[in-house]
């Protein structure tokens, strides 16, 4: 699967925002039918998904759509609307604050009878946000509900408002934490959410920071949320992007690590050896493991 190491979520009715997002370096352009579209406007804005989508020219970049929550009269719609009209431009639908595995299941027929009546060559994806106490608790369940599904995606507004934890922040997004506890907050749901998805074979992305004008707050979270096993990072302002690339890359004293572990290993293999030592390290096969996935992100983003 392509990197995600940053996913820039992009109003779906703001048409200009669009072209800027086809240009930047992000690695996953989200076009947002839900929280930054006001009521008034959700109707325009799948329109302009579509009309987007269409005309552009996105490159290799990877392009996602945000429908709605599927209990709202709007999300239907919007993955109907979306996937019949520019299925073959769209690499995922993004489903939010998905509760229980129905919902993935949901998606993943509509798409099915979309693709067959249109003839999409293409799989389209799934993403699901894990936004809510319920979602978490049924977070294994939705993990294997598809083949379709891709990563899973944790909302920390939304699951703070389900569990009734303290608001910090203006945004709500992860910043100021520091002030209320005395660590990661959110450690234990991000970590399960993480275990889950990557028990299924899944990316696992974390939620945006809020502050977007505070670099080394984003540099903090990001930098956390990698060690707790995310491949990315949501995005809420292009400024934000060359950290996210940055943090989520693997640096070339990585590479050069995993490049000699892999040799090693290999060497002690042709002799029969199940370990072997580097640097006065024993190397075992989860080393590994860890070594070849990051060898294999590298090639992804051409660092090999």
């Amino acid at each position: 699967m392509k990197p995600r190491r940053s996913i820039l979520s992009v109003p779906g009715h703001v048409a200009k925002m669009h072209g800027k997002a086809a240009r930047s370096p992000v690695d996953v352009v989200m076009l947002d039918l839900e929280d930054s579209v006001p009521l008034d406007a959700k109707e325009a804005a799948r329109a302009q998904v579509v009309e987007s989508l269409l005309s552009p020219d996105w490159g290799e970049k990877t392009v996602t759509v945000r429908i709605n929550s599927l209990d709202t009269p709007y999300g239907y719609r919007d993955l109907l609307a979306v996937a019949e009209a520019a299925g073959h431009r769209l690499n995922a639908v993004v489903i939010p604050k998905v509760n229980h595995p129905g919902d993935v299941h949901f998606a993943d027929r509509l798409l099915d009878g979309i693709e067959m009546n249109t003839g999409i060559a293409s799989r389209i994806g799934i993403e699901a946000s894990i936004e809510t106490a319920a979602g978490l608790e049924r977070v294994t369940e939705i993990a294997g509900a598809s083949d379709r599904l891709l990563t899973l995606v944790f909302g920390i507004a939304d699951y703070s408002a389900s569990v009734g934890a303290r608001l910090v922040s203006v945004s709500g997004h992860g910043e100021k934490e520091e002030e209320l506890y005395p660590g990661h907050r959110w450690h234990f749901a991000l970590s399960r959410m993480v275990m889950a998805a990557k028990a299924h074979g899944l990316m696992a992305i974390d939620a945006p920071y809020g502050n977007f004008k505070d670099a080394e707050g984003l540099q903090r979270s990001a930098v956390m949320a990698g060690a707790l096993g995310c491949d990315g990072k949501w995005a809420i302002h292009p400024g934000q992007i060359e950290t996210l690339n940055r943090v989520f890359s693997p640096s070339q004293e990585d590479i050069d690590r995993a490049v000699k572990v892999l040799a090693a290993f290999e060497a002690g293999e042709a002799l029969g050896r199940g370990a072997v030592a580097v640097d006065g390290r024993m190397v075992d096969q989860a080393t590994v493991r860890l070594a070849r996935q990051l060898c294999e992100q590298a090639r992804h983003l051409s660092m090999i």
